[in-house]
């Protein structure tokens, strides 16, 4: 079982290059989002749970979203290792994970850091686009659409998400890095964080995380 934490700041790619992952690998993508979501929707114990702190206004406490990554690492389809993504956040997430991972005879095997200037992440958060429509995602400095504001696959009028302005895209960033950067340096210290240059294509990115997983990922893998 290969245990994998992808890491990187909002903008960062590190979303498409979870799912990218996961079919090149055959590790299974758990995202902590998707199972708050999904425990929510199904009303699960935990869900509910996890409801009345949030109800509250409170942070779900750690040993909550940890008994959560656990019930869903422990269903077959990531019997062959996981990819984490959006978890642990802190230092003191990762060692309650680390703990949690030896109950069951596993633990991380290493850790992926998308690595992008800030400069950069700002013009991907801020200049992005959506279309009301069908969905389609464009941005204004790297990819835009062919007649400003109108989706070039439907037609539709395009829009920016309320948290993706400039002012909010730093609030976020700053947020993340305040937080992520002892996670980091924490795992470099042990030896099993890989910096990963995010400004490339998304394939070079893709072909540059493989080849620092090759390592920890049975012969058989492609």
């Amino acid at each position: 079982m290969t245990n994998v934490i992808l890491l990187g700041p909002p903008g960062a790619g590190k979303g498409t290059q979870a799912k990218t992952l996961a079919d090149r690998t055959g590790l299974t993508h758990v995202a902590s989002g998707d199972l708050f979501r999904a425990a929510l929707r199904e009303g699960t114990e935990l869900g509910m749970l996890a409801k009345s702190y949030m109800d509250r206004g409170e942070l779900v406490p750690d040993e909550v979203v940890i008994r959560m990554i656990l019930e869903r690492i422990q269903q077959p389809d990531c019997a062959s290792g996981v990819i984490f993504d959006g978890f642990p956040r802190t230092q003191e997430q990762a060692r309650a994970l680390e703990v949690a991972l030896a109950d069951h005879n596993a633990r991380i095997d290493a850790v992926l850091f998308l690595a992008v200037p800030q400069d950069v992440l700002l013009r991907r958060i801020a200049g992005r686009q959506t279309c009301r429509t069908c969905g389609a995602i464009f941005n204004i400095y790297y990819f835009p659409s062919h007649r400003p504001g109108i989706c070039d696959a439907c037609g539709g009028k395009l829009y920016q998400r309320s948290d993706d302005s400039i002012e909010t895209a730093q609030h976020r960033l700053d947020v993340y890095f305040a937080q992520t950067m002892p996670l980091i340096e924490y795992y470099q210290r042990q030896g099993i964080l890989h910096e990963i240059d995010g400004q490339r294509e998304i394939a070079l990115v893709t072909e540059a995380m493989l080849k620092a997983l090759s390592p920890y990922l049975a012969p058989a893998q492609p």
